[in-house]
């Protein structure tokens, strides 16, 4: 689970690591009361999972109410489209903080390196920039140090990492500090990634948190009620649904509506329809031996979705079976009234059967194919192109 921007700077103060001051604000009104508290210059930032918010508009510095409400009203509400062409993500909410006079930016970062089943830890002297630039044309300016988890990792054990970096000398046991908390966070808070872009010195040398992009390990959330509830309020729409239903489900960009059993063949179902030149609306695993209702119930969530505008069932019957599957897509194309095209690969167990049912059903809206490749192209074709 990704946290927004506000969401981790509150979890790195309930860990002690210097936060600028701020409130978050939904609407114009809300962000300009907000600045007037806070004062003035101050900070009208975006609050999207994605970087590169700045380049796009999405990060103001208001010098008065005048622009306070300027910035707000025109941030609230844009679509940002990430460095790598992800999203667009809507902007519905702002983090107004308090300007903050810079002298130095760094970089920090804790993430679970999974490989080596530790914390890696991870500074760098060049802040404020793509660090994954500064990793590929300075590769000497990235301290990377595994921390090892049967021992403390205190001040004492950070500073070779800071004083590898280069920071300046008179913040460095300051910058020090900084990562043992980030560390902290990321164990006591079951975070797979803290990063912080820029970690800043200001003026008066205090080594403050302008940034913070956190990850929680979603299967931890059972032990952290307050991320939890968080989670539960940031669900997109269709997600929440699912997560209702039971149902693996992630939405993503396309508008073709993606329906599969397992993992594997979900994921490999969404690659088959971006090689026939399609954009995947969604990821929905229905899982083995899934029963009419569950089809009923995924096609629900699928359709809810305004942008899918054709539909793809990849089944291949092991545990499934595929007349249960064919008896959830007439089920729901009656109590749905879909209108949308359907393109309909069934394989494996009972597949005769389930294809019988589907002929049987004469459903105008059905079409079928044998392949996958062949559904898929079907699907891209019937959908109108990438959405």
């Amino acid at each position: 689970m990704d946290l927004l921007e506000y969401q981790g700077k509150q979890l790195f103060a309930k860990h002690g690591v210097a936060v600028p001051s701020g409130e978050v604000a939904a609407t114009v009104d809300e962000a300009v009361a907000a600045a007037e508290r806070i004062g003035y210059p101050c900070a009208i930032k975006a609050q999207v999972l994605i970087g590169g918010r700045g380049k796009a508009g999405g990060i103001k510095i208001a010098q008065d109410a005048e622009e306070a409400r300027a910035y707000a009203d025109a941030i609230l509400g844009m679509d940002i489209v990430g460095p790598h062409g992800e999203g667009p993500f809507r902007v519905d909410q702002v983090w107004i903080e308090g300007g903050s006079d810079i002298a130095s930016e760094y970089y920090a970062s804790v993430i679970l390196d999974r490989g080596e089943k530790k914390l890696l830890a991870m500074v760098s002297a060049k802040g404020g920039m793509d660090i994954e630039a500064v990793a590929a044309e300075d590769p000497d300016a990235l301290v990377k140090v595994h921390i090892d988890p049967t021992k403390p990792f205190d001040a004492a054990a950070a500073r070779p990492i800071i004083d590898a970096a280069g920071l300046d000398e008179d913040v460095r046991e300051q910058a020090a500090e900084v990562l043992v908390k980030l560390a902290e966070v990321a164990s006591a808070e079951d975070a797979n990634l803290i990063e912080v872009n820029p970690l800043i010195v200001t003026n008066d040398r205090e080594v403050v948190a302008l940034d913070a992009k956190v990850t929680i390990d979603g299967n931890a959330l059972f032990r952290h009620q307050d991320l939890a509830e968080i989670a539960d309020t940031a669900d997109d729409p269709q997600e929440a649904m699912a997560k209702e239903k039971g149902l693996t489900y992630v939405k993503l960009e396309g508008n073709v509506g993606i329906l599969a059993n397992g993992a594997g063949l979900c994921m490999s179902t969404l690659d088959v329809v971006a090689q026939a030149g399609g954009a995947p609306a969604n990821f929905l695993d229905a899982g083995g031996g899934s029963k009419a209702e569950a089809i009923v119930d995924a096609l629900t969530v699928i359709t809810s979705d305004q942008k899918v505008t054709a539909i793809l069932f990849n089944i291949f019957g092991g545990i499934t079976r595929c007349d249960e599957i064919a008896k959830g897509i007439v089920t729901a194309s009656q109590q749905l009234d879909l209108k949308l095209p359907l393109v309909v690969r069934l394989d494996g167990t009972n597949s005769e059967e389930g294809l019988k049912i589907l002929a049987g059903a004469n459903l105008p809206n059905l079409n079928q194919e044998t392949t996958m490749l062949d559904a898929a192209r079907r699907v891209v074709e019937l959908a109108g192109g990438n959405g």
